[in-house]
């Protein structure tokens, strides 16, 4: 079967489609889906927790963040736009395989416990409004996120994540009913701080840690890969060069949107934690849904309601993106048919480690792993892998003999090589207050 293609590409900037859609939602795809899922129910305890413990003072880490994460992203759907090829196919054709496999076995380990954190936090979401056994909301949602993967037709299932990114705008719902101390908020932002002890180390790691992650990196350049085949006339650039301008203002929009939305939506909630637990003293917040129920007392039940709900939304949007990057990993450096874009029977063992992924996680939350501990060790995970693949994708965007007129330079060049220092530094700092 041939993927479904859609007639009104967004790429092509000289046609007036019949498209009712507004220009700029079929402008966003890839981009959009990528940072929304960033805000996934790991990712709110992280930046609850450091909204709660520091009250404002690490807000300034989304500022900061937010051109370093946004030159990464961009440079990683370049390579899947210019190559045809997602990250881990381009090592397997050009990099040693030990590396290869290495990476992809790590990010199979990380995405793994990181499924298992998001569907108990989204189950505990749920228990927190409805009575019930969290072991079952585990199992109903892992199914639902499998069938979506296994029986929506891409472009369909592109169209559900795409309206589940609307779980986001909770998060701002929840920040307007709280009372913010604004200057407070703007020395946070604008005057960084400084201080050298183990738990602000710890705290600015975990969030650098959960924002810059390596799933994101092997999402989008697959899901620009997925793009090229939906799409009549679109093909990778390397061999059609006079795509390119119009290709890479595509995903320059839509890469500085999705990411601005995550950091907006991150920041969203560091403030509401901070504006609401840190100035009554509760300081200690190890999961989103903890988050939740403390905001019950003080922000009130709506804030508490739509918290969880949140969670709720953008653990749907998560869990498939983190089993869906691990399968397009493992199957590019194993040389499998792979995408959304394929029936199952056709990428029987693409779709096979999209469930396997999502079932070990599930079993995860039935064992007695402690599910913060797993975190933490997924976080260390992330934040090791994401040096080598950062450094290894800077290299190979940067070559003409792979990316032709399209291998990365500039601004952007330079940015994402301070991105890669940047964790290459947390790496480090994890490892050293491990300790």
């Amino acid at each position: 079967m041939e993927p479904h293609i859609v007639d009104d590409d967004p790429e092509d900037w000289g046609r007036t489609p019949g498209s009712k859609r507004p220009r700029l939602f079929r402008l966003l795809g890839p981009g959009l889906i990528t940072g929304a899922s960033d805000d996934d129910p790991s990712g709110i305890a992280t930046y609850s927790q450091a909204g709660a413990q520091f009250g404002y003072m690490l807000t300034w880490t989304m500022l900061f963040s937010y051109p370093l994460m946004t030159a990464v992203q961009m440079i990683c759907a370049r390579l899947g736009r210019t190559t045809g090829h997602g990250i881990a196919g381009v090592l397997r054709t050009y990099y040693s395989n030990w590396l290869l496999q290495v990476i992809v076995i790590l990010l199979l380990i990380a995405n793994t416990i990181n499924l298992a954190a998001d569907l108990g936090a989204m189950a505990d979401a749920v228990h927190l409004l409805l009575p019930g056994p969290p072991a079952l909301y585990v199992v109903v949602f892992a199914a639902v996120c499998v069938s979506m993967q296994v029986f929506l037709q891409y472009t369909q299932y592109v169209a559900v994540l795409k309206w589940l990114t609307l779980a986001l705008f909770a998060y701002f719902a929840v920040m307007v009913t709280t009372h913010i101390d604004w200057a407070k908020l703007a020395s946070g932002l604008l005057l960084p701080a400084v201080r050298w002890d183990k738990d602000y180390l710890t705290v600015i790691v975990a969030v650098f840690g959960t924002t810059i992650s390596p799933y994101l990196f092997f999402w989008q350049s697959a899901e620009e890969v997925e793009d090229i085949g939906a799409h009549p006339g679109r093909h990778a650039l390397i061999g059609s060069p006079e795509q390119g301008n119009a290709a890479l203002q595509r995903i320059r929009i839509d890469t500085l949107v999705g990411m601005a939305l995550s950091n907006l939506v991150a920041l969203a909630i560091m403030v509401t934690t901070a504006a609401t637990l840190n100035v009554n003293g509760i300081t200690d917040i190890q999961t989103s849904s903890q988050a939740a129920e403390a905001l019950r007392p003080i922000a009130g039940r709506f804030a508490y309601v739509v918290f969880a709900l949140g969670i709720i939304g953008t653990g749907l949007l998560s869990v498939p993106v983190l089993a869906g990057s691990a399968a397009y990993a493992i199957g590019e450096a194993r040389g499998w048919s792979v995408g959304f874009s394929r029936r199952p029977m056709q990428a029987k063992s693409f779709y096979g480690t999209v469930a396997l992924a999502t079932l070990i996680g599930t079993i995860i939350d039935f064992s007695e792993i402690n599910p913060i501990k797993a975190l933490f060790w997924s976080a260390v995970v992330n934040g090791v892998i994401a040096v080598p693949v950062m450094a290894t994708m800077m290299l190979v965007t940067c070559r003409s003999d792979i990316m032709g007129p399209f291998a990365v330079r500039g601004w952007l060049q330079a940015v994402g090589w301070i991105a890669t220092g940047v964790m290459t530094l947390a790496a480090l700092a994890m490892f050293i207050t491990s300790f």
